[in-house]
């Protein structure tokens, strides 16, 4: 074998163990059980949301959360709301806050999604691809935001 080959060899074995999964038909789950994937969404833009029914800046963000889930519900947007927290736990709080969204549970560590902090929140372009990501609380309904959101293809 020459030395072209073995390089190339140990390359594509290096880019292939560095290349990490970052969705798996086990990490997201409706509230029924069943598996979701993002891909399931192609062609729509995803707005994801990891939230916890005890972050009281999740639930502070969620009105206008839902205000602008109505406000873009005719721009190919699907917001979805990801939380770790048992099914209990989440039906709870569907029954006390009356919110218009589709939950998820995610069923791996936030780690994985270099997630310290919640809210954390994801927006997928049309493709799937992410291209922005925000960290803490946000005014979604506030002009800037929906600017930036209708700005993403």
């Amino acid at each position: 074998m020459s030395l072209k080959h073995t390089i190339f060899g140990i390359f594509f074995i290096i880019i292939i163990g560095c290349v990490t999964k970052t969705e798996s038909a086990a990490d997201f789950k409706d509230l029924e059980g069943n598996s979701v994937l993002l891909s399931d969404f192609k062609g729509k833009r995803i707005l994801m949301n990891f939230w916890a029914t005890w972050c009281v800046p999740c639930i502070e963000e969620m009105p206008s959360m839902a205000e602008t889930q109505e406000l873009l519900a005719s721009e190919n947007y699907i917001f979805l709301f990801a939380t770790t927290d048992e099914l209990s736990k989440i039906d709870k709080f569907k029954e006390k806050h009356q919110f218009p969204f589709q939950y998820l549970r995610y069923q791996s560590s936030l780690d994985k999604l270099n997630i310290h902090a919640l809210p954390a929140t994801f927006i997928y372009n049309t493709k799937g691809a992410l291209v922005k990501r925000f960290d803490g609380a946000q005014e979604w309904n506030s002009v800037e935001m929906m600017k930036q959101l209708k700005s993403i293809e």
